[in-house]
Order: C-alpha cells, then structure tokens, then sequence
C-alpha cells in the first residue's frame, strides 16, 4: 500500500514538472507597436471679435453726382458697410445741395468737391470736422469737329472761343462743384452767359452724366470731371479738348455735420465715415478705381497731403 502511495506521488511529481516545462517553452505575448502618422492637428478656431452694431446704424450721406454716375461709390460703399455695421443712404446732389442739406440737418456727413464754398460752411459752423480724401480734373469735352476750335487751349479762352462762335455749351446749373468751377471760368474770361441767357448757353439743372447726354446730343460743349467722362465715354461722342489747366484741379472732401448745430445728426457714424475714407486701405481702393477698365485713375488719392499741397 505504500510502495502504491510512493509511486503515485512520484508519477504526480513528473506530470507537474511537464507542465511547468510546458509553460516556460511557450514564449510571452510581445506588444507590438505599429508606427502611424501623428494625427493632424485641427486649429482650434477663435472667433473672430465681433464689432459692436452701432447704436445708430442709419447713415445719411449727401454727396455729388460725380462719385456717384463715375461707379466710386459702387465700390467704396458695400466696403464701409462691411466693415463698419453702418447702412447708407445716399443722396447724390450737387455739391451746393449737398450742403444745403447739411445745413438743415439732412444729412448726416458731406462728400464735395466745391473748396471755396466748403470754406464758407465750415466757417458758418455747419460742419465739424473736414478732410481731404482725393481729386481728379476737370476737363472740357466737345464734339470731335470742335467748331469752336478749342482744342489745346487753356480753360479761359477756350470759353471765350465758344462764346466768340456762338457754339452750343451745355451748363449743370445746379449749385455743384462743377457748376461753380464753370460759373469761375465764365467769370475770369469776362463773361457772364447764366445771367444773359444767349441761346447757345443751354442749362440742365441736372447732374453730370444728364447733362453730357445732352452735350453729346446737342454737339456741344461741356464742363465735366474726368472720372464721370470715361465712365460714360462708350454712350457719348464727345472727345476731350481742353485738359491740364492748373485751374482745372477738382478736389473732394469729406465733412461731418456738426451736431452742435443739429444734436440728431449721426455724428459718430458721420465720423466713422470719415476715417474710412482716410484709411490707407481705403485709399488704395480709391487709386486702383478705374485703372483696369479706362487704363489710368479716375480718382488720385490724397489722404496724405493738405490743401496747401494741392494749391488750395
């Protein structure tokens, strides 16, 4: 019975050291490490900070007919509006209206090109702040026969020629810059057709694009800005005569109406406007205006210099 005890333990024995030989031949489990791409780094977006609305974000802007029918506006304005919250109502008037609407309070900030008349408005205290935002020329057009034979001449006796030939001139008669620098030349020659009302002297009291239709259709003469020419140049057969008279510098201004006047007036908006104007950026849009379409600038930007650069 022992030596039966002894041996099943001995056969116990043998059987455990198997299984233990077993267990050490069967190698460990190896964790293996696949190499992969680090995964992308998505940004996190910041949101950008979000200008508050204004508190009045209605903008009246009274301005000429020039930035308007020459397509500036076009361009300029959708950029404030973007940028700034403001929404803009635009009243394109003479330079004279303009500022008639900003003496009565109806209209929040000025876009003009009338210098001597300007002067006056901020003198009278209708305006609060005034800046020099750009300028073009003025230029005569006419028809390409010239029966007046203009061309090449300076702006005075140019005038004095149509005159002398009693060849049709087509004149705004609406208060503007241009109707003023007209009504200066006619003066500085000696003459005075809006008061005689010689029948080849034909008033529009309409803008500059009107008002060179009727030139165009009339063959006659015209006092234009160059940017509102060449935008309407393809519907017109007029051709410029008369360019490059210093005297013939046309130079618009931004002005806030002043609300010591007028306390309802969107001043900060009226500002806001005007810094737009001023901006490097904005100025680089006003420069590049016309250059692909016409070849040349409609509207050289002058945010950087003072009137008395400009000979003003």
């Amino acid at each position: 019975m022992k030596s039966r005890t002894s041996l099943l333990f001995s056969l116990l024995m043998v059987f455990a050291l198997a299984l233990s030989a077993c267990a050490s031949a069967t190698p460990a489990p190896t964790h293996v490490t696949i190499a992969t791409e680090a995964p992308t780094q998505v940004p996190v977006r910041v949101p950008a900070t979000e200008k508050p609305a204004p508190t009045n974000p209605t903008l009246i802007l009274a301005t000429t007919t020039s930035t308007q029918d020459s397509g500036l506006l076009d361009v300029l304005i959708p950029l404030f509006e973007a940028e700034t919250g403001y929404t803009v109502q635009t009243v394109a008037v003479g330079s004279g209206q303009a500022m008639e609407m900003g003496q009565q309070g109806n209209a929040d900030v000025l876009l003009v090109h009338s210098p001597a008349v300007e002067k006056q408005f901020m003198a009278d205290g209708w305006g609060k702040d005034r800046a020099l935002i750009m300028h073009n020329d003025f230029i005569i057009v006419g028809p390409a026969e010239d029966p007046a034979q203009i061309k090449g001449l300076s702006a005075g006796d140019a005038f004095k020629a149509i005159a002398a030939a009693e060849a049709t001139f087509v004149a705004r008669a609406d208060k503007s810059g241009t109707s003023t620098k007209e009504l200066g030349i006619w003066k500085k020659a000696e003459l005075d057709p809006a008061t005689t009302k010689p029948v080849w002297y034909i008033e529009t009291g309409q803008g500059m694009g009107p008002s060179l239709t009727i030139a165009s259709e009339k063959a006659g003469y015209t006092l234009t800005d160059r940017a509102t020419f060449l935008a309407n140049k393809a519907n017109l057969q007029l051709e410029i005569l008369v360019e490059g008279d210093n005297s013939l510098l046309n130079v618009y201004h931004v002005i806030t109406v002043n609300p010591d006047k007028w306390p309802k007036v969107n001043y900060d908006g009226a500002m806001t406007f005007l810094k737009f104007m001023t901006e490097a950026s904005t100025q680089t849009e006003i420069g590049k205006f016309g250059v692909e379409k016409f070849g040349q600038q409609l509207f050289i930007p002058d945010a950087d210099k003072t009137d008395a650069d400009l000979g003003l």
